[in-house]
């Protein structure tokens, strides 16, 4: 392009790591690509910027995406490069239970993630598919995370569903214990990039270049030290110690939340529509490629490749923030 593309950041959050590692190591220019990255206004904004032309790609949920095919068929949104591809959220109980199952939950009180939509509609469906009535449950949903944390810690409730860092702050302190991590459902398309198909079919070879930056930085998150990845994300988390972030790489890479490859095949699509469905966020089902844009994913490089190349790691001492929007 002859301009800088602009990257809506969707929300600031660890699980996005490698697209900061991306940037900070300055993946995106090493593919020839220039970019703007942005702080989306809200995670519920980032689509309509989209599609308004305030921005050219985002990274976030293909919740979004298939949102806004339910709600207009002919919606011209569409995702590719698979980041996230398990469920991020863990759910944190007061006390250890290393056998925990879903049954487990019969008479308990459970705070649920309100922020977003996604991390319930995947939960209830896990409940759905294990046989339990979620309406039967006792579902405490409407407060924050933040809210729910504290009061696990008061006793107020006895399990709550997490992200990072939230979940670390209770599991290094000692009042929270991991009862279930969502990732174990297996594959699930949790985060990619979207944009519209005008942007996909006329800048095909930038799309294909953010693809491979984020394959560079999906290669160095799985084979580098977790203590090098946090160093070189940590200034977009100054309120987290490099240990903390260290804790949370580790946490992902053993659960596998982050992908190896950009490709995004039907079956996370696929699970994470019918959590949608099953959910009632949506009362259609998307074809698969009517909201997944082909061929955007690569080409893939030889093994051992995506972390050498002039410019990456060259900004990694600098952490460079990006512009609010």
């Amino acid at each position: 392009m002859s301009r800088p593309i602009v990257l809506y950041e969707n929300l600031r959050a660890p699980a996005y790591i490698p697209y900061y590692l991306a940037w900070a190591r300055g993946a995106f220019a090493a593919e020839g690509v220039e970019v703007e990255m942005r702080l989306s206004p809200a995670p519920t904004r980032t689509a309509g910027a989209l599609l308004d032309g305030e921005a050219d790609v985002s990274w976030g949920g293909p919740m979004r995406v298939m949102l806004h095919h339910d709600r207009d068929p002919l919606c011209p949104l569409v995702c590719f490069c698979l980041v996230v591809g398990r469920d991020p959220f863990v759910l944190v109980g007061r006390g250890p239970n290393p056998g925990f199952r879903l049954a487990d939950l019969a008479g308990a009180r459970v705070g649920v993630v309100s922020e977003v939509p996604t991390p319930w509609l995947c939960f209830q469906d896990d409940l759905r598919r294990a046989g339990l009535d979620p309406d039967a449950l006792d579902i405490r949903a409407g407060a924050t995370m933040a809210e729910n944390a504290g009061a696990l810690r008061r006793g107020e409730l006895d399990a709550v569903q997490l992200f990072e860092p939230a979940a670390d702050g209770l599991l290094a302190s000692g009042a929270g214990h991991v009862w279930l991590r969502f990732a174990d459902r297996g594959p699930t398309a949790y985060t990619t990039f979207y944009t519209t198909n005008r942007f996909a079919e006329q800048e095909r070879e930038t799309c294909r270049a953010l693809s491979r930056a984020m394959a560079r930085a999906l290669e160095a998150v799985a084979a580098e030290p977790a203590g090098e990845v946090a160093a070189a994300v940590s200034g977009f988390f100054p309120d987290l110690s490099v240990a903390a972030l260290s804790r949370i790489v580790e946490r992902f890479r053993g659960a596998r939340v982050w992908t190896r490859d950009t490709a995004l095949p039907p079956g996370p699509v696929v699970n994470l529509k019918a959590a949608l469905i099953s959910g009632g966020l949506i009362a259609s089902d998307p074809p698969y490629e009517r909201v997944v844009a082909a061929g955007l994913a690569g080409p893939e490089r030889p093994s051992g490749a995506a972390t050498q190349g002039q410019g990456w790691r060259a900004r990694e001492d600098s952490n460079p923030q990006p512009s609010d929007p």
